[in-house]
């Protein structure tokens, strides 16, 4: 149980963490693999090889400690990981396993005179009181998985029925499940965890659904990542009639009910949880704003399906901007990078809107820092991560 006592030595804390808290995640990391490799399907290599997950675990742990007398204000991280473990199916064992490790990279980073037993004691409880929270989460999003109708708990095989290029660098999968029954709704916006066997290999990945609910089958598209070693799999080795096994969808970010006009801005593979969002925003009649931003013609995907879906409802106005006009390719409606300028031109004139961004860090650093410039209230814009959370700030 995190007593007083244990919070004080938590909260004291924090400056080592500041001063060090990445090169700590780091070798946490490394024991974690070697104690528990079992445990390695679950991260996607890349982020470690990149320093992101180090990043975005050292950035959780500081919010965590800074926040321990007051972990209501832990809410939006708290289930940002909910939805990102439930859609790879973590499970209450593998948190003794990462808290096994935690507590042992602590010992080994800061040493016996910092990292003594009261301060070992303390994190373990720290750490303990976090895992009941977000196993206590994890639990309910698993049974309700399971209670929805044409849901399911664990894997669940379904066939590819469909694989289709939208761009050069995106191809579209089209799932339905092996055993014939219906799969269970989902808000668009969300993703669904994927596994599969690479090279011999274990691995566990989600992809933003891309088309809306339809209770037969599931859609992702996939950006083919240079050195990526389960999109490179999809692209090249996956064709129809293959199985997949995939989790039930999860993730929060799905559209917000009201009135207010709704902007979709998506930069790169970012426009594809936005297709499913668009295809549910249409059903409202509320007007929408589809900016999307791509380096160049060939790499932008689903232009056909969007400029048709602007034909057919007066509502909907798209806007594309590219890094650079490609000759013999569709022209864009601009040129360069989506800055404050142009993005303002393409909003509503009443800043009075709900605005959701998706797209590499920088692109949605850069849009966030915009839509608040130009007047967009902070509580009406949202954004989703595909790798590790992170702040934007």
């Amino acid at each position: 149980m995190l007593s007083a006592e244990h919070r004080a030595i938590v909260t004291a804390t924090v400056p080592i963490l500041e001063q060090g808290g990445e090169a700590l995640t780091r070798h946490f990391y490394q024991v974690l693999f070697t104690d528990f490799p079992q445990v390695k399907p679950f991260f996607n290599q890349a982020h470690q090889h990149s320093g992101e997950q180090q990043r975005a675990l050292a950035n959780g742990i500081l919010m965590y400690a800074r926040n321990i007398e007051r972990l209501e204000a832990l809410g939006p991280l708290a289930s940002a990981i909910v939805n990102k473990h439930v859609a790879l199916q973590i499970q209450p064992e593998h948190y003794l396993m990462v808290g096994a490790s935690l507590l042992k990279a602590i010992r080994e980073v800061l040493g016996a005179e910092t990292a003594t037993e009261e301060v070992l004691d303390a994190w373990g409880a720290a750490y303990g009181q976090l895992a009941d929270i977000l196993i206590g989460a994890e639990g309910k999003a698993y049974q309700a998985a399971a209670a929805a109708d044409g849901g399911w708990t664990g894997a669940r095989p379904f066939f590819v029925t469909e694989k289709r290029v939208e761009s050069d660098e995106i191809t579209t999968f089209v799932f339905r499940p092996a055993d014939g029954q219906a799969v269970m709704d989902f808000a668009p916006g969300q993703y669904i965890g994927m596994r599969l066997v690479v090279a011999g290999e274990e691995q566990r990945r989600q992809y933003s659904l891309s088309a809306a609910p339809n209770g037969q089958s599931y859609q992702v598209s996939v950006k083919r990542e240079e050195g990526g070693k389960v999109s490179n799999h999809l692209h090249g080795k996956v064709k129809v009639g293959d199985t997949i096994e995939l989790f039930p969808p999860s993730g929060a970010f799905s559209l917000a009910q009201g009135e207010r006009p709704i902007v979709l801005i998506s930069g790169g593979v970012g426009i594809t949880p936005t297709l499913a969002m668009l295809e549910q925003a249409l059903a409202t009649g509320r007007e929408i704003r589809f900016i999307h931003a791509a380096r160049h013609g060939g790499v932008h995907a689903f232009r056909e399906r969007i400029d048709g879906l602007a034909k057919r409802h007066p509502q909907l106005k798209r806007h594309y901007i590219y890094a650079e006009q490609r000759s013999g390719q569709p022209a864009a409606d601009a040129v360069g990078l989506l800055g404050k300028e142009q993005l303002g031109e393409w909003l509503p004139a009443s800043r009075d809107v709900d605005a959701y961004f998706l797209g590499p860090v920088p692109f949605m650093r850069a849009v966030k820092r915009s839509l608040r410039e130009l007047g967009v209230p902070e509580g009406q814009t949202y954004y989703e991560f595909f790798g590790p959370a992170k702040a934007l700030d």
